[in-house]
C-alpha cells in the first residue's frame, strides 16, 4: 500500500461528491462520501457511507458504518423518491430543491480522535465529542459526550473512556493540532506512556 501523504488516498470504487479532505486521509474501497469535510489523519474503511458531515482529525471510521444517513419526507402522503427526485420519473417535473437544501443543512459532527465502530449509524445533526467511541452496530440518535463510549440501539453511555478530569486535560492539550514532525518525535510516548504520565509530560 502506498504511504499516506498530503493528498488523500482514495481506494478503488469510491463515490466522492463535493468533499474536502485534510492531510494523510484515507478513504477505503467502495466508500461513498457526499458533502463531507474530513480533517487531517482521519480515515474511513471499506464501504463506509458518510453524508453531510464534518469529521475532525484522527477519526477512525470502521467498515460499513453510516454517518448522516439521509431522510425521507415523513409528513407527506408518501415517503418515496418520486416526491423529491421527480425528474427521475417525469420529463416535465423538477427536483424538490428545498428538500435537498434541508438535507444538506442537517450535518453530523464527528470530533477529533474518535472511533466509529463497524456497522454503526450516526444520525444527522448528532455530535460525537472528541475522543468518544461508538461501539459496533450502535445507532446513535443523540449527542455523545467527549471521551464517552456508547453502545446499543439506540446508543446509550456504556462507560467513560477516561475520567472527566483526564478528558478535560486531553482536550486542553489538543495534541491533534501538533504538527507532523512533533507527532513523529513523540510517537514512542504515545505508544508507551500511561495517560497521566503523557499529560504530565506535555501539558
Amino acid at each position: 500500500m502506498p504511504r499516506l501523504s498530503d493528498e488523500p488516498l482514495i481506494h478503488p470504487d469510491c463515490e466522492v461528491t463535493e468533499c474536502r479532505f485534510g492531510r494523510f486521509v484515507e478513504i477505503g474501497r467502495g466508500a461513498r462520501l457526499g458533502h463531507v469535510e474530513m480533517g487531517d489523519y482521519s480515515y474511513c474503511d471499506r464501504y463506509a457511507d458518510i453524508a453531510n458531515a464534518t469529521v475532525g482529525k484522527f477519526a477512525n471510521i470502521a467498515s460499513f458504518s453510516r454517518i448522516g444517513p439521509t431522510d425521507h419526507p415523513m409528513q407527506q402522503a408518501s415517503l418515496h423518491h418520486f416526491l423529491y427526485r421527480s425528474d427521475d420519473y417525469w420529463d416535465d417535473a423538477g427536483r424538490d430543491a428545498a428538500f435537498f437544501a434541508h438535507r444538506l443543512s442537517r450535518r453530523a459532527q464527528i470530533g477529533h480522535d474518535t472511533w466509529i465502530g463497524h456497522n454503526a449509524v450516526v444520525r444527522p445533526e448528532v455530535t460525537i465529542g472528541h475522543g468518544a467511541v461508538v461501539a459496533a452496530g450502535a445507532v446513535v440518535t443523540k449527542d455523545v459526550a467527549p471521551y464517552m463510549i456508547v453502545a446499543g440501539v439506540p446508543a446509550v453511555p456504556l462507560r467513560e473512556r477516561f475520567a472527566a478530569p483526564v478528558a478535560e486535560r486531553l482536550m486542553a492539550l489538543a495534541w491533534w493540532d501538533w504538527d507532523h514532525a512533533t507527532l513523529r518525535e513523540r510517537l514512542e510516548d504515545f505508544r508507551s506512556l500511561p495517560i497521566e504520565a503523557f499529560l504530565e509530560k506535555y501539558e
